[in-house]
């Protein structure tokens, strides 16, 4: 059984300290260890995806007193906007799980959809767990845009490993992946945007009616 399959938070905090502080013996074991898709994401991906959407809505309500008649466009923006964050980062797991897999053939590796979707929940560790303290000024955003970059050297040490793929393409498979659910996610998130903005206009709209009211 998978350390996500038995609901154990204990184990969970461990695997993410061994993901981040010893990468290469542990991707070794996540490679012959058992998984369902299911239990990744309800085990791990749900759980730590929801750190960088929980972070910047926090931050962002820390603004909103500043923000004086526009407070409610605040806070119906910034609700909105952690949700579609959390909804795009489930969604990003599966989307690049399967191109992941779908592209492990042509360099020379085995496709194979758990492994797959391990690679890629566990590699997104750094990513979520630095996202997790945007809601610091400044220092937070930098130690977010540490987390993804840690993302990304887990990738080039999970990818290639879990899926089979020769060291001499390791790079070049990790690279073209990650471009590719790079314009993926793009498209997903100028979708998002437009929901997001729209629901901001209308609750900005009921501000500022609501604050000339009063006026």
């Amino acid at each position: 059984m998978s350390v996500v399959d038995g609901g154990n938070s204990s184990k969970l905090v461990q695997r993410v300290q061994d993901i981040l502080l010893r990468p290469k013996p542990t991707w070794e074991v996540i490679d012959t260890e058992p998984a369902t898709v299911n239990g990744l994401y309800t085990g791990y991906a749900m759980i730590l995806a929801a750190l960088p959407p929980i972070a910047g809505l926090l931050g962002n309500l820390a603004l909103s007193p500043l923000m004086g008649h526009l407070a409610a466009f605040s806070f119906m923006g910034s609700i909105v906007w952690a949700v579609v964050q959390y909804g795009l980062a489930l969604v990003g797991i599966y989307v690049f799980a399967r191109v992941v897999d779908v592209l492990a053939p042509s360099f020379d590796g085995t496709p194979n959809q758990i492994q797959a979707f391990k690679a890629v929940v566990y590699g997104a560790t750094a990513s979520w767990v630095g996202g997790a303290l945007v809601f610091i000024p400044v220092l937070g955003w930098l130690i977010a845009f540490a987390g993804g970059l840690y993302s990304l050297y887990l990738f080039y040490l999970g990818l290639p490993k879990l899926m089979k793929v020769p060291e001499a393409k390791a790079l070049g498979f990790v690279a073209v992946s990650i471009i590719v659910v790079v314009l993926i996610q793009m498209v997903i998130g100028w979708i998002a945007g437009a929901v997001v903005l729209m629901a901001g206009m209308g609750a900005g709209g009921a501000a500022m009616m609501g604050a000339a009211a009063f006026h």
